[in-house]
């Protein structure tokens, strides 16, 4: 049985998404909370495998607890469920260890696929947030996609050059571009970005 805590300040929505969630035979939520107070209390208390949240809270924001879950160590996972689709706030989630991110417009046909796949260790995006992010994301070339790869993976620029078969010159030109086009400050920014416009799923 996968054991669900949801965690929205609004009654009426946890109602439904309860309803939609239980009628699956392998689902029981096994918890509500209208804050983050009470999630907190909620989670050393019960031990659900996965934590749904909005992220406008009354009294906080989920991703500054998603960033004090993920440092306690508790094993839950965390799928956001937002009316948010902007690809910054799904970038930032993820970033800080959220595994799933659905908006509530997509709720009721992707939200079951969504908890099965991050359950299974897998990361999920609603489709709509998807297309947003794929609207959005800068036009980069396929040797820019595949150093982007490579820079993300943390290899020595020596080590890229020699895979991808360019000089060190080329390289840097290619970071160049890459920098620019997604107006990124560093190699962190850059895996964010890269992330929130969907360049490079599951890093």
């Amino acid at each position: 049985m996968i054991r669900i805590l949801l965690l929205d300040d609004h009654g009426i929505l946890r109602e439904g998404i309860k309803r939609l969630l239980e009628a699956e035979p392998d689902f029981t939520v096994c918890g509500e909370s209208g804050s983050v107070k009470q999630a907190l209390d909620s989670l050393r208390a019960l031990g659900p495998d996965v934590l749904i949240s909005d992220i406008s809270l009354g009294d906080g924001n989920s991703f500054e607890f998603i960033e004090t879950l993920i440092r306690a160590g508790t094993g839950t996972k965390i799928l956001v469920l937002s009316m948010h689709d902007n690809p910054a706030f799904v970038s930032k989630a993820m970033a800080l260890g959220a595994r799933g991110y659905v908006t509530k417009a997509a709720a009721s046909k992707e939200l079951v696929t969504a908890l099965r796949d991050v359950v299974a260790g897998n990361n999920f995006i609603s489709s709509d947030v998807r297309r947003v992010k794929s609207a959005a994301a800068p036009k980069l070339t396929q040797r820019e996609l595949d150093t982007l790869k490579l820079l993300i993976q943390g290899l020595p620029p020596k080590a890229i050059a020699a895979d991808l078969g360019i000089n060190d010159k080329t390289l840097y030109g290619h970071r160049a571009n890459l920098m620019l086009k997604l107006q990124a400050r560093n190699l962190s920014d850059l895996q964010e970005k890269a992330v929130a416009f969907g360049l490079i799923e599951n890093l």
